[in-house]
């Protein structure tokens, strides 16, 4: 008999009864946990995690591998396609089949024996466990012991750092700027030493285009090239360079196709950034370097401002014989230590330019090298390179008025020629343009104090020492910046920090005891300056150093080593030594010779503290005027 309580009420009803939704179904979550327990029953979860810890431990080998037999790139991406591929019929062969101890079988021709099932599974886990005890062992040796026992690029070419004594110990906890980088020289595995001038050169461009970004703070070139050659592993180098970031790779060049191989490191973690390889004709190496910098910002996570590609392809050339050919010169120009080396630098620009009368750097890279070529050259030569290097500054500015290295080339031909106002506006504006170019903070730094602009001309010179480290120059432009300053405790100080870097530079030892003396400590300046005694600025310091200590022979015997060897060349240091000799109107004669003759030391006259005993003469006053200072 049934009656209204016996009647069983129907699944909807008993949803709601429940408290459940019309469209909940109470026996799902049911399916899932039997879903789950089959997937830990046929060992799912174990296999798939097997298969990811296999697949890790193969990838950063097969990298290692494929760059150094220059696999292209796509092969790197396949093998990770094709093990992403490989990872769902890893799964679902789990789940059809199981291993016994008779071998592999079908799942349904196995008994469910719990026993099976739990052998299966230990010997899974000792797999699983075995395998990344292997990848733990693998990253630790790869991580620790090679990156610190690894050859560099070019093994038994140790180049060596001497220590400093002010140059700053490690920190103890390693914080560099979040948006800076090192780029260090790119490795030439072309198999044709003759190419090195190329992968050199190639990085350099790189590193001036990410320089050109000012929201990227980029070790400059000498710091960053003085490790070639080196053992010295990623997370020494960024400590010594202090960046967050460091840029390697390697180039191949054939004829006139070029491979270039690239990676990012972050400094702090070790772990890659980025990598990528490239192929490319040399027509479109301008815009590789964009492409490059670009996903370096990008894995920065810097957010570029403006248009970055024209800045980083400013005053380029699109021509690849005449970029081959500015790269040869490049080469020539930073090895030269004489006019004729830097003569021969010019040579090679002056290809350049005539295979892309529009390629603005070339011309602004000539013109520095005529500069220098005319400071080592004979007067009468030195007046035609410098009538040149005027030139070619002025048509690289045409060419590219944003070109911050025409801007500074033309500083210094006004610089040389006492055109003070014109060169400060041209010192200005370069650093405005590349305010992350310590070549061109440390061109400004000396010039900039001596036309009384001390703090921002100190400033850029700190800036200078930040960006390019392991600079000898930069030490000794913020040393001589102090000096005119008149911070010479200071002074001293930078002077001993550009020893340290390079010993045998004789005008520092004079220099720096030009500092001790104007701070009346004359004893250390004797020491100093008698330290390299062959240099007219150690003679020049001792003139002055033996007057004040009571030696007026010894004085005066310096003072005619200095004339004997320069002649009326050296008017205006002559004028120097009879100021603090007490012999005004001897020194007023030099100035005046010196003036006729547009010597360039007057560039110091208004700042140097050698001079102070004349300035209240009306004619010393009269030579200030002559010169245009700015006010």
């Amino acid at each position: 008999m049934t009656t209204e309580d016996n009647r069983v009420p129907p699944p909807s009803e008993v949803s709601r009864l429940d408290g459940a939704g019309p469209h909940t179904h109470a026996h799902h979550p049911q399916l899932h946990l039997r879903l789950l327990e089959q997937l830990k029953q046929r060992n799912v979860f174990r296999v798939a995690a097997l298969y990811l810890v296999v697949c890790w431990l193969i990838l950063d080998p097969v990298h290692v591998v494929f760059h150094m037999l220059d696999v292209p790139a796509w092969a790197n991406h396949l093998v990770v396609a094709l093990m992403a591929l490989g990872f769902p019929l890893v799964v679902i062969f789990a789940w059809v089949y199981e291993i016994t101890p008779e071998g592999l079988k079908p799942t349904a021709e196995v008994p469910h024996q719990e026993s099976i099932r739990i052998h299966t599974g230990r010997r899974l886990d000792r797999a699983i466990i075995a395998v990344f005890a292997v990848t733990l062992g693998y990253f630790i040796v790869d991580k620790f012991w090679l990156s610190k026992h690894s050859p560099a690029a070019q093994p038994g070419a140790v180049a060596q750092t001497p220590p400093a004594r002010h140059l700053g110990a490690a920190a103890s906890t390693f914080a560099p700027p979040a948006h800076s980088i090192a780029v260090l020289p790119f490795i030439n595995i072309s198999g044709d030493k003759e190419q090195e001038y190329f992968s050199d050169g190639l990085t350099e461009e790189l590193l001036n285009s990410l320089a050109r970004m000012n929201e990227l703070q980029v070790a400059a070139r000498t710091s960053a090239f003085s490790f070639k050659g080196t053992s010295d592993d990623i997370s020494t180098i960024a400590h010594k360079l202090n960046v967050a970031a460091v840029l390697e790779g390697s180039v191949r060049r054939s004829g006139n196709t070029v491979r270039i191989t690239a990676q990012l490191i972050n400094a702090v973690t070790g772990f890659h950034l980025w990598s990528q390889t490239y192929d490319r004709n040399l027509v479109d190496v301008l815009k590789l370097q964009t492409e490059i910098a670009n996903a370096v910002a990008r894995a920065l996570k810097i957010t570029l401002l403006g248009d970055a590609a024209a800045k980083i392809e400013l005053g380029g050339t699109r021509n690849p014989a005449a970029f081959d050919a500015y790269l040869r010169a490049w080469k020539i120009a930073n090895a030269a230590q004489d006019a004729q080396g830097f003569q021969a630098a010019a040579v090679e620009y002056t290809q350049a330019i005539r295979l892309d009368p529009r390629y603005a750097l070339a011309f602004a890279s000539r013109s520095e090298s005529l500069l220098f070529a005319a400071g080592l050259d004979t007067l009468a030569a030195a007046r035609q390179e410098f009538d040149q290097a005027q030139a070619d500054a002025r048509q690289a500015i045409a060419l590219a008025p944003e070109l911050a290295e025409g801007h500074m080339a033309l500083a210094r031909c006004f610089d040389g020629t006492l055109d003070f106002a014109r060169a400060t506006e041209e010192y200005e504006r370069a650093v405005a343009l590349a305010p992350g170019d310590a070549a061109i903070l440390r061109s400004y730094a000396r010039f900039g104090v001596k036309m009384g602009h001390v703090d921002a001309g100190i400033n850029g010179a700190r800036r200078a020492v930040v960006l390019d480290p392991l600079n000898f120059h930069s030490h000794w432009e913020l040393a001589v910046s102090l000096y005119f300053a008149r911070h010479f405790d200071e002074a001293i100080t930078a002077f001993d920090d550009a020893l340290a870097l390079n010993p045998d530079y004789a005008p520092v030892y004079g220099l720096r005891g030009l500092a001790y003396y104007a701070r009346g400590d004359f004893e250390s300046a004797r020491a100093s300056c008698e330290g390299k005694t062959n240099h007219w600025a150690s003679q020049e310091c001792l003139a002055v150093t033996y007057w004040k200590l009571g030696r007026p022979s010894d004085a005066a015997s310096e003072l005619q080593k200095m004339v004997a060897s320069l002649g009326d060349a050296a008017a205006y240091q002559y004028a120097e030594i009879h100021a603090q000799w007490g012999n005004t109107a001897k020194a007023l004669e030099w100035l005046q010779i010196a003036l006729r003759q547009r010597d360039s030391g007057l560039a110091n006259l208004k700042a140097d503290p050698l001079l102070d005993p004349l300035r209240k003469e009306a004619r010393f006053q009269a030579i200030e005027k002559a010169l245009k200072f700015p006010s």
